[in-house]
């Protein structure tokens, strides 16, 4: 098959009137009859976008919508790993190409919504586009024997073989896809929550968060801060140690299952020290032990089979004052 690719190149580069170029790409367009994606140079040929995100981004422009596009699907499709694929995804999402919210749906559930745009200035300008959908041939259609373009573009092209009319692929019409509106960049974040304080930051406390924080380094390399993030850092161990958690239970907190690479150590020890804060143990009122109500069960009489409440079974109240009726 490679011997008999290489002879039709050969023979279409032949045909090229004139002198071919010293170097660089020559190319052999041949029309699509079907199958095809558009892709603008904006993104093919961008010059920040790793080669990565240029492709990972020209895959999505050519799924149709619906399909699965987060790391894992996009990780078992291609050999490139979760992570360079994550840094592309963000690429991508910094230059406005790609947008991922999390939005709740009827029944509760959340969920990533991803909305890709294939120019990011028009679709900002005019405020709505259209969700694209690649036109698929319902069957392949042989690829016709290459000819020669004119002189003046070195590209050796074909004309379009002329479909018969059940192989011509179908449009969709645009009224059938719903209007996706773009997500405002400039959108308000929730406040984040402030660092937990000790109600009193004794001197022993700040020794004690200080070693703590100083020390991670000797657990995980990744965890390296300065001097500066040490003294912010120390109310947030503080508070950890006033509500009696161990150094050990605290250093298991900061340490483990850390992104890689952490490019901010201070900020993720920030981060876990605010949202893992554990609750004050409980005191002497809390651990009380629950007062129960004392039920009497209830009993036959021996006398006179009426029932009656008492601790034993024995005689009702009646019976055990009609001797006294009796005798007087």
């Amino acid at each position: 098959m490679a011997t008999q690719h290489d002879n039709a190149l050969t023979r279409a580069l032949a045909g090229l009137p004139g002198p071919l170029p010293p170097s660089g790409v020559i190319h052999v367009a041949v029309p699509h009859p079907g199958r095809f994606t558009i892709v603008g140079n904006h993104l093919a040929q961008h010059t920040e976008l790793s080669l990565t995100a240029i492709g990972i981004g020209v895959h999505i422009q050519s799924l149709p919508t619906g399909s699965e596009v987060g790391i894992k699907a996009l990780a078992s499709r291609f050999t490139e790993g979760e992570t360079r694929i994550a840094a592309a995804l963000r690429e991508l999402e910094a230059h406005g190409y790609l947008s991922r919210t999390r939005v709740r749906l009827a029944n509760g559930r959340l969920v990533t919504r991803t909305v890709f745009c294939n120019q990011p200035g028009a679709a900002l300008r005019g405020g709505m586009v259209a969700a694209p959908v690649p036109l698929v041939a319902p069957a392949a259609v042989p690829a016709p024997e290459p000819l020669v373009a004119p002189a003046a573009v070195p590209v050796v092209a074909a004309p379009a073989p002329s479909p018969s009319p059940s192989r011509e692929p179908t449009p969709v019409p645009e009224e059938s896809h719903p209007p996706v509106r773009v997500p405002s960049r400039t959108a308000p974040k929730a406040a984040r929550r402030p660092l937990p304080r000790p109600r009193e930051l004794t001197p022993e406390l700040r020794q004690t968060a200080s070693a703590i924080l100083a020390g991670l380094r000797s657990h995980a390399k990744e965890l390296v801060l300065s001097e500066d993030d040490v003294e912010a850092l120390v109310p947030g161990v503080a508070a950890w140690l006033e509500r009696d958690a161990h150094p050990d239970t605290i250093r298991h907190a900061l340490t483990t299952e850390l992104p890689q690479p952490p490019k901010h150590p201070a900020k993720i020890v920030k981060h876990r020290l605010t949202v893992l804060l554990p609750p004050p143990l409980p005191g002497a009122q809390e651990l009380a032990p629950v007062r129960r109500t004392l039920v009497i069960p209830l009993q036959n009489c021996d006398g006179c089979d009426r029932a009656f409440r008492a601790t034993a079974p024995g005689h009702c109240r009646g019976c055990r004052n009609e001797p006294t009726a009796t005798a007087a």
